[in-house]
């Protein structure tokens, strides 16, 4: 048998992993501080107190499991993964839940969260932050809905800021070219790859008429109808999105095709001109992610591997530890 070289061996491995054939080891991710037994002794039910809540939630509003990925995705741009979101403002200061930007987070991804602090309150008072809580239950409601399971590093504290005032460009917007998009997922730790299958979230999302109107009405001097938009999608999105009767509640699912399905349609919609949002069909046509996209487009399982792990590195974005932070008794107020 001819010897391979161990230089060989390595870039192969290399490229299987970065494509997805190889199973993805979530500790090569750990963040300091962080473990998957952290409550093992002081709430040893935590995980599962969080999934019969989520699961309940899910049975009422199937909406909830996009409302919550969207929710701890925000959470986590601004200010780290904690929890800093979910603070109601007060007289003396906005914080990042009335950021214009957030004003559109669903109500049914705030109150699972809620819903499952309290229940761990009464089993488990001041042991679980709310950092943790979203972590976990954005993992279980995904999972729920078709996502493959992932194991949650445990121990984040809840943050001590919120702001509305530096949520404004941390957040990606519709309208961002993917230059921009890059730097921003750059800014927070994450690569391209992370990015497109972070993007896949929206297969199961759902966005308001006002994100993509400037796609179906008035696109440029030339198109009315942005070009990279299907015709057809297009005339459908302006019968739910009228002009002339705007409404700003109106929301469509991201995903055309199989919307309550956490699957790779997400994909193969952006290859059919099926993309909701500009900053998504755009992934599809830009020679840094359009490989990426075919990729996951082709191979669900592909996508699965990479979303799970850009999960996990979202999850541990400049999480609190320690002195550094504090477990809330209630997950819209400040402790003191």
């Amino acid at each position: 048998m001819a010897k391979v070289s161990f230089s060989l061996l390595f870039a192969l491995y290399f490229l299987f992993l970065q494509w997805g054939l190889v199973p993805y080891t979530a500790t090569a991710y750990n963040a300091s501080g962080l473990s998957y037994d952290f409550y093992e002794k002081s709430c040893p039910n935590v995980e599962r107190i969080i999934h019969n809540v989520v699961s309940q939630k899910l049975t009422e509003a199937f909406s909830t499991a996009g409302g919550a990925l969207r929710i701890f995705f925000h959470d986590c741009f601004v200010e780290g993964c904690d929890a800093s979101v979910l603070i109601a403002s007060s007289k003396t200061n906005k914080a990042e839940r009335d950021a214009e930007i957030n004003l559109s987070l669903p109500g049914d991804g705030y109150e699972v969260f809620f819903r499952a602090k309290r229940a761990l309150e009464l089993q488990c008072p001041g042991i679980v932050s709310c950092t943790d809580v979203m972590a976990i239950a954005t993992r279980d409601l995904l999972n729920l809905v078709g996502a493959p399971r992932w194991e949650v590093l445990k121990g984040r504290k809840d943050g001590l800021v919120s702001k509305a005032s530096r949520v404004t460009g941390n957040i990606p917007e519709p309208t961002q070219t993917v230059s921009e998009l890059i730097s921003l997922f750059k800014s927070k730790g994450l690569s391209v790859l992370d990015m497109v299958a972070l993007s896949g979230g929206h297969t199961i999302g759902f966005s308001h008429c006002d994100q993509f109107m400037s796609r179906i009405y008035s696109f440029n001097e030339t198109f009315d109808i942005d070009p990279t938009m299907d015709k057809d999608y297009a005339q459908m999105l302006q019968e739910s999105c009228p002009e002339k009767t705007f409404d700003r509640n109106i929301v469509l699912p991201n995903d055309v095709s199989t919307p309550q399905a956490f699957d790779n349609a997400y994909y193969t919609n952006l290859q059919k001109g099926l993309g909701l949002l500009s900053s998504d069909q755009i992934l599809a046509l830009d020679p840094t992610t359009q490989g990426y996209v075919n990729s996951m487009a082709e191979n669900q399982q592909v996508f699965f591997r990479h979303f799970v792990r850009a999960m996990i590195k979202l999850g541990e974005i400049g999480v609190k530890t320690g002195s550094n932070g504090e477990i809330r008794q209630d997950c819209g107020v400040f402790n003191s």
